[in-house]
């Protein structure tokens, strides 16, 4: 039986569902992936990573598949990640407007490709890829390709995303993921994190617009160069001046009290790190996860340029990420 007749997609066939087969859960079609203690599901809206345990325990906050997923939960972020304030910016001299995606700020929020419904490209039994390309519009007048690669190890699940520019532009382009980060028992206020980041950027308290980048010193509780408890702090803040070991990746590290943690790896080709305690204002829903999101450009670079890449016609850009469990 093929994949697309396990799931019941026309996209995979080109042809209509078969009209008795079960409906397509709401996140889109599943691909469990297994490698030793690991598992893995995604799901094909975002190419998202619904589900992710180690010997049982899960390293994110999950999703059900019969669920439009929560926010941005697992999703990848492309051709921006993070925010364009306004939605509004200025490359190679024209002026352009995104659909404002984040309403409740006036902000275009984590690019295009969160919400479509991406395609199998290759599936093995500990590794998955699905594509999708973002088609030229008035905001973003480029044709990319974009893969999605989850692949098991026994070092864990490795995340790459690759674009291809297949227009006649350049194109402005920008990465990462958006996995909400479980250590194990407990919430956020009971973990303790730790990552490798010497400043951070202000933002303004109603928007979360940037203001400026300075050392984290200025406010010791963004500090977590060491490791401790993250107690009640409220962080939703993008980090930079990352230090890296020397293969050139930098580590963040989430324990629980118990022992049990995760952590995610992720190379210099991504200087940015949005780090979010997912406040909610339902009690159930609040601190349940930490949002822990390497980027390769930070928030607004379509306005600022600043660590933006530029993509150039027929180039490629690539870049990746792994989580993984650790134990006491």
């Amino acid at each position: 039986m093929t994949d697309a007749a396990l799931h019941g997609t026309a996209a995979d066939t080109g042809s209509f569902p078969d009209p008795d087969a079960a409906p397509l859960p709401l996140s889109g079609s599943q691909y469990t992936i297994d490698h030793g203690g690991y598992s893995a599901t995604i799901a094909s809206v975002g190419a998202s990573l619904r589900l992710l345990t180690w010997q049982g325990r899960h390293l994110v906050v999950p999703f059900e598949a019969n669920e439009v997923r929560p926010g941005y939960r697992g999703a990848v972020l492309a051709p921006w990640p993070n925010r364009v304030v306004d939605g509004s910016y200025t490359f190679d001299g024209i002026d352009y407007q995104l659909p404002l995606t984040e309403p409740s700020r006036s902000h275009a929020l984590h690019g295009l490709v969160c919400w479509a419904d991406w395609s199998l490209e290759a599936r093995t039994v500990d590794s998955v890829t699905l594509r999708t390309t973002i088609v030229p519009s008035d905001g973003y007048p480029h044709r990319l390709n974009l893969l999605a690669t989850y692949s098991l190890a026994d070092d864990g699940l490795t995340t790459t995303v690759t674009a291809e520019n297949l227009g006649a532009a350049t194109a402005p382009y920008g990465t990462g993921p958006h996995p909400y980060l479980v250590a194990g028992p407990g919430t956020v206020d009971d973990w303790t994190l730790e990552f490798p980041a010497a400043s951070y950027l202000t933002v303004t308290p109603d928007r979360l617009s940037p203001v400026a980048v300075v050392p984290v010193e200025t406010t010791p509780e963004f500090d977590f160069r060491s490791a401790r408890v993250i107690g009640d702090t409220f962080i939703d803040h993008a980090f930079t001046a990352i230090a890296t070991a020397a293969d050139g990746s930098a580590t963040v590290i989430l324990t629980s009290p118990a022992g049990t943690g995760v952590r995610m790896r992720f190379g210099a080709d991504l200087p940015w790190l949005q780090v979010h305690t997912a406040d909610r204002p339902a009690p159930e829903q609040s601190r349940i996860g930490l949002a822990v999101e390497p980027m390769t450009c930070p928030p607004d670079a379509f306005s600022t340029g600043e660590d933006l890449v530029l993509l150039a016609p027929g180039t490629m850009h690539t870049a990746g990420w792994t989580i993984a469990a650790t134990e006491a």
